[in-house]
């Protein structure tokens, strides 16, 4: 007899710069012709030929047992429409999983996009809505070469919702 799947809440929290930091960035609208400073997406694309380019998610709802890194590049999501979305996030370590203790949950508002440091472990983009679509900057292979996961249904028996 299987064991049945527990399933751990996460509370999504907004997402600001200040609580976003261990994770990568949060990126909001400048002025035009602003300078390049901190504000702005501090990118590590060196590593491959850049991809930008609009995915359309269908009916993600809010549950996961995976959670994946990239350790070459750095990635960007917004989505369009300015529709708010949800992802889950842990720090980016030396470990070939994240602590559980350690993942979290934010609620990032359309008006603005998040771009995850090298390594961050992530989760989603996660919404209601029958499908939304997201821009995404990374590197052209980097769901072929650079997308390593580790599985919490086969490790814990365990599965993580977003509230």
């Amino acid at each position: 007899m299987s064991e049945s799947i527990s399933t751990k809440r996460l509370l999504a929290q907004w997402v600001t710069p200040e609580n976003f930091r261990s994770y990568g960035q949060v990126i909001s609208a400048s002025v035009d012709g602003k300078s390049f400073d901190a504000e702005d997406a501090l990118l590590n694309l060196q590593n491959g030929i850049p991809r930008f380019y609009i995915m359309r998610l269908h009916e993600k709802g809010r549950k996961f047992g995976k959670i994946t890194r990239h350790v070459k590049c750095t990635q960007c999501l917004g989505s369009l429409e300015g529709k708010d979305w949800l992802m889950a996030v842990a720090p980016p370590g030396d470990s070939d999983k994240p602590s559980l203790e350690d993942i979290v949950a934010f609620r990032i508002p359309g008006n603005c996009f998040i771009k995850l440091d090298v390594g961050t472990w992530h989760a989603g983009p996660y919404f209601d809505a029958d499908f939304i679509d997201f821009y995404n900057l990374e590197l052209s292979d980097t769901n072929v070469v650079d997308h390593f996961s580790h599985d919490f249904v086969i490790s814990h028996n365990l599965e993580l919702e977003i509230v």
